[in-house]
């Protein structure tokens, strides 16, 4: 016997009060009611006639209160600086409800971690060595003045000791440097670099320098430079 066939048991019309207690006593009663009759009925599934409740716009609020908290905190601290006590009192929601959404500190890090920055997306223009340029100028700039900029080398260090934030890391990198390996890609089909390079090195010799000036010797991130790291790198993959 199946549920379908007794469909119509569930949407019986039943007298109900309109609110308060008595609804709620109503609504419980009725559940445990079902519950017997289907399974003296010998009916596995219990059909759900209810319409799908669209997502509590105040439950999405209170979520975007604390990642965007949480995304502060970690700009201003990096993650050892982030804890659910604080997100809780600047963000205004209860910690009760944070963990609701959040089983832990290290789950709301992950979720609040994986939304950094906003990914580039592949220029296709006219040049492929062109489009090279163009998402250094944008990556320089980037690292100038996006938060993320400052949020990343917490994550690289938490990622030694963490596997969850490890494999964040890696997702991190990789859509990072995804738009610079599919212009680099084109730029080998278009005959402009050696097609038996290897495109990841080239890329390393793009991104790798403005991640040292970035963070290491905290020199200007110029258009000088710039144009330097990017002719320099393409030179040593020019077909020859």
């Amino acid at each position: 016997m199946t549920a379908s066939c007794w469909a119509p048991l569930a949407s019986r019309s039943v007298s109900r009060p309109s609110s308060g207690p008595a609804l709620r006593y109503a609504t419980v009663a009725e559940k445990r009611y079902d519950a017997v009759l289907f399974a003296t009925l010998g009916v596995q599934d219990v059909p759900d006639t209810a319409p799908p409740r669209a997502t509590d716009k105040r439950v999405q609020r209170s979520k975007d209160a604390v990642l965007a908290q949480t995304y502060a905190l970690l700009s201003e601290s990096g993650i050892g600086g982030v804890s659910v006590d604080e997100v809780s009192r600047r963000s205004g929601v209860a910690k009760t409800t944070i963990y609701r959404h959040w089983p832990s500190r290290a789950a709301l890090l992950l979720d609040a971690c994986s939304r950094l920055g906003t990914p580039m997306a592949a220029p296709a223009g006219a040049s492929p060595i062109g489009d090279l340029q163009a998402l250094a100028n944008h990556l320089a700039g980037e690292l100038q003045s996006a938060r993320w900029a400052a949020v990343l080398p917490s994550i690289i260090d938490a990622a030694e000791r963490d596997d969850d934030l490890a494999q964040l890391h890696a997702e991190l990198h990789a859509n990072l440097v995804a738009p610079f390996l599919a212009a680099a890609t084109r730029a080998q089909q278009h005959g402009d670099l050696d097609r038996d390079q290897n495109a990841e090195d080239l890329v390393a010799a793009v991104v790798g320098p403005l991640f040292y000036r970035r963070w290491f010797s905290r020199q200007a991130l110029d258009q000088q430079f710039v144009d330097t790291v990017v002719n320099t790198a393409i030179a040593r993959y020019v077909p020859k």
